[in-house]
């Protein structure tokens, strides 16, 4: 009977011991696996320095998921990304719902600036369009502003600018900032709104291709005509000039955050640069972002 029962009292040692899961290894910043969600506005940037962080760190995978920047936050708030890629301000609700679910320091990882662009075809008339223009547009049943979908970086940009509300604006939409771009000589009545970086990578074949077909509207704004040019982003006086930054439900100092500090430091920056984005830290004496 003895040693049935201490055979029964192993056994059922054994099946629980089987039974629990093995704890799960915690990443770090030179190893694990995280994802990563970015709107398409900014995919070429982000594919760069996932890129080059793992090129460094060969044990670590960052998966970049592309999603709308709005959806892209619920799913931070969610804990179904690590990192996210904003480009506007949180509302009062979204920075309450921050605080309440992920209840971290508001530490936004700025690394970059950008701009909204308005694009037409090479051989359009158009030279400029002004503040007032761009504002009449969003509400004239034309639609003649192209966008690349609702819950976008871009548009959730344009209507902050405005304050106005983006389910009230009126526009037309091609799915895509490159789609945008490809499809609007095909709409030659229209105007795209497109990202900066899409078109930004000096010796990228897509974005080369891209500017030989485009011509970049100058924006006026209080009777002066500006354009997108490095030393317009890097005193943010082009009209629609915007910070990039991550933010993070990392409460640690994983994968997550080392990537931030990564992107955010001397060899992200040059990445940055090499997108022929305008960097955020690298030039402190320089930059000022407002």
């Amino acid at each position: 009977m003895k040693k049935i029962f201490f055979l029964l009292v192993a056994t059922f040692a054994i099946a629980i011991s089987c039974s629990k899961e093995k704890p799960k290894e915690i990443d770090t910043p030179n190893k694990g696996e995280i994802t990563i969600e970015t709107d398409e506005s900014f995919k070429s940037v982000i594919e760069a320095l996932t890129e080059r962080y793992m090129a460094l760190n060969p044990d670590t995978k960052i998966n970049v998921v592309i999603k709308k920047e709005d959806f892209g936050l619920l799913d931070l708030l969610d804990r179904k990304a690590r990192v996210v890629v904003m480009s506007r301000e949180l509302s009062v609700k979204e920075k309450e719902a921050y605080d309440k679910k992920i209840d971290l320091p508001w530490l936004p990882g700025k690394f970059a600036a950008d701009a909204v662009l308005f694009v037409v075809p090479k051989d359009s008339p158009l030279e400029s369009i002004s503040m007032d223009e761009i504002s009449n547009e969003l509400s004239s049943d034309k639609k003649r502003l192209i966008f690349d979908g609702t819950n976008s970086s871009n548009l959730n940009f344009i209507a902050q600018k405005f304050k106005k509300n983006p389910g009230d604006l009126k526009f037309s939409i091609i799915n895509g900032n490159e789609n945008v771009a490809e499809q609007l000589k095909n709409y030659p009545d229209k105007i795209g709104v497109i990202s900066y970086n899409t078109i930004s990578r000096p010796f990228g074949e897509e974005a080369t291709k891209l500017r030989n077909e485009l011509k970049v509207l100058k924006v006026v704004k209080d009777n002066k005509a500006y354009e997108v040019s490095s030393e317009n982003l890097k005193d943010m006086t082009y009209p629609f000039t915007r910070v990039l930054y991550f933010l993070s439900n990392e409460a640690y100092y994983g994968l997550g955050n080392g990537f931030i500090r990564f992107s955010c430091q001397q060899l992200g920056q040059i990445v940055v640069e090499k997108e022929g984005l305008q960097p955020y830290n690298i030039f402190r004496r320089e930059v000022q972002m407002r």
